[in-house]
């Protein structure tokens, strides 16, 4: 774990970049915009894909994919959690409102709730939703490296939108390092997250409050040291993005091709 990771549960910036400058499979050959092309393919299809075999099968494929690049496994299940918790938070109540075979319920002053198949199936529907893009993501950002992902950015989105994008990336990492800083300096003292938010909670405001104003701050001393660097406003990359072979505009026009009849197909189609 990097000194910028706060929790082995979040992922590790400097990690994801590691792998995306120094990996070598035939994934981090493949072009940026095949992968990126592919990954709006996923959303699409999971979102109006409602069949759990279909989407166990799509995150079967993507889990394979990301094991034979080579990644780590067992971070990916540590990373897992936070999409986990975030789905059974949101979606756990949902659950109990849904129509079909009661499998348990109560009743509480005069009101029954009950939790049915569907209700379960919902859950594990949304859940597996949820790992495929987390997966697929990952994937793409272990496999592709940042001068790849900021051409394909510049070329995407619009000025000055492709310059917020591609600070707001950078930057991050140092706000997790200074976070992670803070945090290893209040452990070393005998604080921690449980013990200081029941015993503590005015120490951890102060952390919180001063991580916001030194962000600010580093913000200004980078700003000014990318303008005693020449910087004009824009963010010149080098570099070209490597397009797509013939093989993979194949793979993209056949793969295109089922997610736009899984579209049309959909009940969603009326969106």
């Amino acid at each position: 774990m990097s000194s910028t990771s706060l929790s082995p549960h979040i992922p590790d910036i400097d990690l994801i970049t590691y792998y995306a400058e120094n990996k070598n499979s035939i994934f981090s050959r493949t072009s940026p915009w095949t992968k990126a092309l592919l990954l709006v393919f996923v959303v699409l299809l999971i979102t109006v894909s409602r069949s759990l075999f279909l989407l166990a099968g799509l995150y079967l494929i993507i889990l394979f994919l990301y094991l034979l690049a080579g990644l780590p496994a067992r971070k990916l299940v540590a990373w897992y959690a936070l999409p986990v918790l975030f789905v059974l938070s949101l979606v756990g109540l949902m659950a109990w409102g849904e129509r079909g075979i009661p499998l348990l319920s109560w009743t509480v002053g005069g009101f029954t709730i009950a939790l049915t198949d569907n209700g379960i199936l919902l859950v594990i529907t949304l859940l597996i939703k949820a790992l495929i893009t987390v997966t697929y993501s990952l994937f793409f950002l272990m496999t592709t490296r940042y001068q790849h992902v900021a051409g394909i950015i510049s070329r995407v989105f619009p000025a000055p939108l492709d310059q917020i994008f591609l600070m707001a990336y950078r930057f991050l990492s140092l706000t997790l390092a200074m976070t992670a800083s803070l945090f290893k300096a209040i452990r070393s003292r005998g604080g921690g997250l449980v013990h200081s938010l029941r015993v503590q909670g005015r120490l951890f405001a102060g952390v919180f409050a001063l991580v916001f104003i030194r962000s600010f701050e580093r913000g200004e001393r980078v700003h000014k040291a990318m303008l005693a660097r020449g910087f004009t406003g824009s963010y010149p990359l080098s570099g070209e993005v490597p397009r797509p072979g013939i093989a993979e505009y194949g793979l993209l026009i056949v793969t295109g091709a089922l997610v736009t009849a899984a579209v049309i197909t959909s009940p969603y189609r009326g969106w």
